[in-house]
């Protein structure tokens, strides 16, 4: 039995996280334990996260989140905590991003198939340009100054490329491919150049070459077949996970963790909060659905996951789904044809 701390969140997050919930419940072996951590919390108790709440989480097998965000908390300073506190405190340093297609008619590319958007991104998520290094100097003035700083350690560069090498190579998986953007960026991103020659000497049956993220992005536009493992830094990986979610058919499709091999890690889709959207019925539980099923083959059950994948790629095949991936389906209807398939 895996105990796993499910935090609804905000807006349209409980409604997709409750469509995830049942599945998990269907396959079994998974007690779910709700927290009630987001904005409505905020703003009646004024606490974002309670002082024990990290290590709460690391008291779980897992952690499987909604969306955060709420026009109510302008700084959303508790999506702040949640999301980029567990990222850090938890020490989840592996972004992890699949982006499969799992019906033709869903991909934005003229004539592209399934076979053509079948890769992973391997994002670096506890460094660069999201650790808050920095500051502002006269803000709300001409003379106004802001520096962010990226910061790339060693340890962190190494550990995220060997962990893409390794998983390419676990996976039956042939090409690894680092982007960065050390032609313009030459201090921090030769870093990046200098652990990637060294590790991809470690793997020489696999295929390993470099882009620069700009090159990288055009060519997930114009030949994303190409790609099967893609590793990168935080903010580059950010964006270019963007761009696969729309290759699979758009952010409801996506999902997505946020992992430290062999320990708490945490799962979330990556579309927003759509607070206009919360309460209608009208949201796609997919990406929900899908980060429960990363979830438990994270946690060993690969078959399990399979599972899940395959009822939610049947549902799509027949447009038992949302209106955004084509269906006319609400949000519960769409989890219960799903649901139907896995059972």
């Amino acid at each position: 039995m895996h105990r796993v701390a499910v935090i609804p969140g905000d807006g349209i997050g409980p409604e997709v996280i409750a469509e995830a919930a049942r599945m998990l419940d269907a396959v079994g072996g998974v007690d779910l334990h709700y927290l009630p951590w987001g904005a409505n919390h905020y703003l009646a108790t004024g606490e974002t996260i309670p002082p024990d709440g990290y290590d709460t989480l690391r008291s779980f097998d897992a952690v499987l989140v909604g969306a955060l965000g709420d026009p109510r908390v302008p700084d959303n300073r508790h999506a702040r905590d949640i999301l980029l506190g567990t990222r850090f405190a938890l020490d989840l340093y592996v972004n992890f991003r699949p982006v499969r297609l799992l019906d033709d008619r869903l991909c934005p590319l003229k004539g592209r198939s399934r076979d053509a958007v079948n890769f992973v991104v391997v994002r670096e998520n506890t460094e660069g340009l999201y650790v808050g290094v920095g500051g502002r100097f006269k803000p709300g003035t001409n003379e106004e100054v802001a520096v962010q700083e990226e910061i790339n350690t060693f340890t962190g560069v190494n550990r995220i490329i060997r962990h893409a090498f390794a998983f390419a190579r676990s996976r039956g998986l042939r090409k690894v491919c680092m982007a960065d953007k050390s032609n313009a960026m030459t201090h921090g991103h030769a870093l990046w150049q200098r652990v990637f020659e060294e590790v991809k000497a470690d793997y020489p049956d696999l295929d390993a070459t470099h882009l620069y993220i700009d090159a990288l992005a055009m060519f997930l536009v114009l030949d994303p077949g190409r790609f099967e493992v893609i590793v990168t830094n935080n903010l580059f990986g950010d964006i270019i996970t963007d761009i696969g979610a729309a290759l699979q058919g758009g952010l409801g499709m996506a999902a997505s963790g946020n992992i430290h091999p062999g320990r708490t890690s945490m799962f979330e889709p990556v579309h927003g909060s759509a607070p206009p959207l919360a309460g209608k019925n009208v949201a796609n539980p997919i990406g929900a659905i899908l980060s429960a099923g990363l979830m438990l083959e994270t946690l060993g059950r690969r078959e399990d996951a399979v599972r899940i994948e395959r009822a939610v790629e049947v549902a799509v095949h027949a447009r038992d789904v949302t209106v955004d991936v084509g269906g006319n389906l609400g949000t519960r209807e769409a989890g219960e044809a799903i649901l139907r398939r896995l059972r």
